[in-house]
């Protein structure tokens, strides 16, 4: 239940720098978010890291390295 509290954390604070105007408190807003993500994914349970690495790999659409030109085929 911690760790979802931190989530929960982190993503509140995450709203609140988007939402501010004021440079302290974007500050301490993704300070905390870094924190609260961190100290999650320390305690968290080692299948809520294979579940996050699975989304992260179903997520994330492959990057090409490099693309074939018309002109060398």
């Amino acid at each position: 239940m911690f760790p979802i509290l931190l989530f929960v954390t982190a993503i509140a604070n995450i709203v609140i720098y988007l939402r501010t105007s004021n440079d302290i408190f974007a500050l301490l807003g993704v300070g905390m978010s870094v924190v609260c993500l961190i100290w999650g994914l320390v305690i968290a349970h080692w299948s809520i890291h294979i579940l996050a690495l699975v989304a992260l790999f179903f997520f994330v659409k492959p990057v090409s390295v490099a693309t074939v030109s018309s002109r060398y085929k």
